[in-house]
């Protein structure tokens, strides 16, 4: 019964009253004892070696599974390594055993602490693609005019396979880009507005209205960020275009009203009293637009005083008109009379 043999290392560490050796040799005692036959005798021996060498083969399968598993383990562990090395961008690592020797157990304790630290490496790396690209993301949508923007991850995704400095180096450079052009929009909008109230504070309106018509984020007092798109910028531009030429309209009235008030004041010898109430005025005639710069110089209600006195020194040069008239008809009727002439009619 060599099969039934145990191991020596087993053997030496179990009790004597324990061992299969004894336990054989109990048995064949109680076999004599009782007067066992042979045949019987083989028949208990050989099902004793069967069972023993399946338990041996149930032990057997069991380490062959674990010794798969730690080959796919260590498989698995070298490929996420070599992956991570690609994705990363990186070539080797100091840490990382190049020549894998011992146990798979002593293998997969070797690798451990590389794949580790390369698994912590994406970690900190994804993080710096995420703030990169919601960065990019956000200032996308204000160019593009989204004032309320959802910032969540759930909205980009990050490219897991390439993870490489370069390609973090072309977001940032993208990034940088785009803060530039934020920067100059920003600038010409404010640019804008300015001229806005500028233009309105000169022609007495309220910039403030005219500034939100165009879109409320550009009122400071609604709290939000100022919408940079084009289309904002283009009517921006427009109303400037649009005031400047108001502007210009309006001195251009004004030099007429000024003109006409001069000529009416030298025709009827106004006093110089009266006059100084529209100086403000008559002295816009030698004045360009460009030259326009203090609030209320061309309000509406300064025109429509003009236009008022206009129309009035028009009617009084008319009645004054009507008086020589008649005066100087007057004077011929006393000629006509006097010398006995037809007086014509």
């Amino acid at each position: 019964m060599g099969s039934m043999q145990v191991p020596l290392a087993m053997r030496s560490s179990a009790q004597p009253e324990a061992s299969c050796g004894y336990l054989l040799q109990e048995l064949q005692m109680i076999w004599d004892e009782v007067g066992e036959d042979e045949f019987e005798r083989d028949r208990v021996l050989l099902d004793l070696e069967q069972e023993c060498l399946e338990v041996y083969r149930r032990k057997v399968d069991s380490a062959n599974m674990s010794r798969v598993r730690l080959h796919q383990e260590l498989a698995e562990s070298e490929a996420e390594f070599t992956h991570l090395l690609l994705s990363l961008g990186e070539r080797s690592l100091p840490a990382r055993p190049e020549k894998m020797a011992g146990t798979l157990k002593e293998q997969l304790n070797s690798i451990a602490p590389a794949l580790r630290e390369m698994q912590q490496r994406k970690e900190e790396r994804v993080n710096q693609f995420r703030i990169v690209q919601g960065q990019i993301q956000k200032i996308s949508a204000e160019i593009a005019g989204q004032s309320i923007y959802n910032d969540s991850a759930s909205n980009f995704t990050v490219n897991e396979n390439d993870l490489s400095l370069k390609k973090l180096e072309d977001y940032q450079f993208e990034l940088q880009r785009l803060q530039n052009e934020k920067k100059d929009r920003l600038q010409k909008v404010e640019k804008y507005i300015s001229a806005v109230h500028k233009l309105s504070g000169i022609m007495g309106m309220e910039s403030s209205l005219i500034i939100t018509k165009i879109h409320p984020s550009l009122n400071d007092l609604c709290g939000i960020s100022k919408n940079i798109s084009d289309e904002i910028i283009d009517k921006l531009s427009s109303m400037v275009k649009s005031l400047d030429e108001e502007k210009k309209n309006r001195l251009q009235k004004l030099h007429h009203l000024g003109k006409a008030l001069t000529n009416l004041w030298n025709l009827m010898d106004t006093r110089y009293e009266d006059r100084q109430m529209f100086y403000n005025i008559t002295k816009l005639q030698s004045v360009s637009a460009a030259d326009i710069y203090r609030p209320g110089s061309l309000t509406m209600h300064l025109i429509e005083k003009a236009e008022a006195e206009v129309l009035r020194l028009d009617e009084l040069k008319a009645s004054k008109m009507k008086e020589l008239f008649l005066k100087k008809q007057t004077e011929l009727d006393e000629i006509y009379s006097k010398t006995h002439m037809e007086n014509p009619s």
